[in-house]
């Protein structure tokens, strides 16, 4: 069951058109990852799904159970979130829940519960100018869940973090999925892949790839062989790329990516292969392309 549905939506600038003519479908109770590079549309997008901005042209139908503005049943965390230093965290969470209309008592149940779930509850009443820069993404979603919405949205929510907060929060996520529906912008895919169940791709305001995870694993996901070597393999590589079983060829250095159309009739030319053995392999992995392969050639 759709949650929230747009239907051509697009928004201009002085004629031109940062998103053009999207139609997408939120599910209910997955996770949804939105793709792209910068300037593909994607906050733009998210800004008109929460009402922050209003679209040029197009309509947005949130689900018809949750009656009334749509705001009042959606989180949201944006990709720069603005934090008051002198409060606490309990008091930042829960001064946003009265902005959201909870009364006191609840707000301040809400703010104990939210706290737990993306384990701020230790640090409740820490100063928030003094929390790392995880600690204010986690506070950052507490916030968007106070008030407990139907869909939870995600602007960039681990862009700017090292890789230990970057890490917090994508854990934080697969939790959060129990609980509400998630929409999130991202230019990485690989964190698209590891938390959503579907994956929108956009491309100079434009929806070009969706699906199911699953789905486009399937479709776009291709055998490959991963090979290093000691010797530069130049030589041996031009000779390969003649086959009739190979696809496609990517050398960095030492480092080959072999995209075949068969696994084992690629696997047993390459161990039969003498050239390549002169070469003194390091490396000699089957796998498969990741749909990072994918989002990097549409994005050419």
């Amino acid at each position: 069951m759709s949650l929230i549905e747009t239907a051509r939506l697009t928004k201009k600038y002085n004629g031109n058109a940062a998103v053009d003519t999207v139609s997408l479908s939120i599910r209910e109770g997955v996770c949804t990852a939105l793709l792209g590079p910068n300037g593909a549309g994607k906050t733009t997008t998210l800004n008109m799904l929460t009402g922050l901005i209003k679209p040029t042209e197009g309509e947005i139908d949130f689900n018809k159970n949750y009656a009334g503005d749509r705001r009042k049943h959606i989180g949201y965390l944006p990709q720069y979130p603005k934090f008051y230093g002198w409060m606490t965290g309990e008091e930042y969470v829960s001064f946003s829940a009265e902005l959201a209309g909870l009364s006191k008592k609840k707000a301040k149940e809400s703010t104990n519960k939210m706290l737990s779930l993306v384990g701020l509850e230790e640090d409740r009443r820490k100063k928030v100018s003094g929390y790392s820069g995880g600690m204010k993404q986690r506070l950052g979603i507490a916030q968007a869940l106070v008030h407990e919405p139907k869909l939870v949205i995600l602007d960039e929510p681990v862009s700017a973090l090292d890789p230990i907060g970057r890490r917090e929060i994508l854990e934080l996520m697969k939790t959060l999925k129990q609980h509400t529906s998630i929409l999130f912008s991202t230019h990485v895919l690989h964190d698209a892949e590891e938390v959503s169940d579907d994956i929108f791709i956009m491309k100079k305001g434009k929806i070009i790839i969706e699906g199911g995870l699953s789905e486009l694993q399937q479709k776009y996901q291709q055998p490959a062989f991963f090979i290093e070597t000691e010797k530069a393999m130049d030589n041996w590589l031009s000779s390969i790329n003649e086959k009739s079983w190979v696809r496609q060829s990517k050398l960095d250095k030492k480092k080959l990516t072999l995209t075949v159309e068969e696994v084992d009739t690629a696997r047993d030319a390459l161990l039969k292969d003498p050239m390549l053995h002169k070469l003194k392999l390091l490396k000699f992995e089957v796998a498969k392309t990741s749909l990072e392969d994918l989002f990097m050639k549409v994005m050419r």
